[in-house]
């Protein structure tokens, strides 16, 4: 009792309930918070220009870092998944093989022409080999690399079957995780809804 009564009339901090005490050294506890995690974590535009240096060596620091960065990140930076973008839809990158850079030309003209894909790209020189019909075949072709929106899968489908010399065309569809959303957004103004 002595030494409580000691404290609070030696300092007038003490003298304040707990919970004035508690309001007073908040921005305290939210300003070692910044220079520990450094305000390039809390803003990402301005890490050229803006460099803290002083907390941030504290052998602390990195535990403090490994607990609430990610957080912060999270909330504050983009993040290039497809998930976490409005701007852009689900999208797919199509593989069909043609037998010649002639069928591919066609083939990919009319699916951008439909609007079936924001952009075609013919690749060269391939070496197909595979069964078909019971008999190993080796064949020399090219290959369309599509990209499209999700949704359109089955209509490009339907347009590769009723214009490829194929009997059975291949049409492989892989998911685009992310990338360029400026990219992303661009294949999505150019591809039908």
């Amino acid at each position: 009792m002595a030494s409580a009564l000691c404290c609070r009339t030696s300092s007038p901090i003490f003298s304040r309930s707990p919970s004035s005490l508690l309001r007073r050294r908040l921005p305290l506890v939210g300003a070692f918070c910044v220079l520990s995690l450094g305000i390039t974590n809390l803003s990402p535009a301005l890490s050229s220009s803006f460099k803290t240096g002083c907390a941030q060596s504290l052998p602390f620091v990195s535990f403090i870092r490994s607990r609430f960065a990610n957080q912060a990140s999270a909330k504050d930076v983009p993040n290039t998944g497809m998930e976490s973008v409005t701007r852009v839809v689900p999208s797919i990158v199509v593989y069909v093989t043609v037998p010649n850079r002639e069928a591919g030309k066609k083939l990919a003209e009319s699916i951008v022409k439909e609007k079936l894909a924001a952009c075609v790209n013919i690749v060269p020189g391939i070496e197909s080999i595979y069964e078909w019909q019971g008999q190993i075949h080796k064949d020399n072709e090219e290959l369309l690399i599509i990209k499209t929106r999700e949704s359109l899968l089955e209509a490009l489908t339907e347009h590769v079957k009723a214009n490829h010399e194929y009997e059975v065309p291949e049409v492989i569809a892989l998911p685009i995780k992310g990338g360029s959303l400026q990219y992303l957004e661009w294949l999505k103004n150019n591809t039908r809804n």
